[in-house]
């Protein structure tokens, strides 16, 4: 093991380094953390809804509607946090709520559906 000093944006970091021969080729590395059992979510229906899909992937910070609401076309449905930017994901058209798919605190992938609407 060798310890360097690395400088990043002007900020100094000690960083402690493995050397790799060709004869030892692996790296052991920690176990997985055990993840979080996601909460439960609403579900009620999702036949002949039109999902409302995740335009980037992030975390959501507030799911502001809830099952059987209706909402209308520009409804702000849920919070979307990336890269820092707080996102409003809004009702592409009128309808009502059929499912919630996700939870407040989850992260989410692009393209995730994130509520069925009917």
């Amino acid at each position: 093991m060798k310890i360097y000093k690395v400088k990043v944006n002007g900020k100094v970091y000690e960083v402690e380094l493995e050397g790799v021969t060709e004869s030892n080729k692996t790296i052991q590395t920690e176990p997985a953390k055990e993840t979080k059992e996601q909460p439960k979510v609403e579900n009620v229906k999702t036949s002949d809804g039109a999902p409302v899909l995740a335009p980037m992937a992030g975390t959501i910070l507030d799911v502001k509607v809830s099952v059987g609401q209706k909402v209308k076309k520009g409804d702000t449905l849920m919070i979307l946090e990336a890269m820092k930017l707080e996102n409003e994901i809004l009702a592409p058209q009128d309808g009502v709520v059929q499912s919630i798919c996700v939870t407040k605190g989850q992260s989410v992938a692009s393209k995730q559906e994130l509520v069925i609407l009917g």
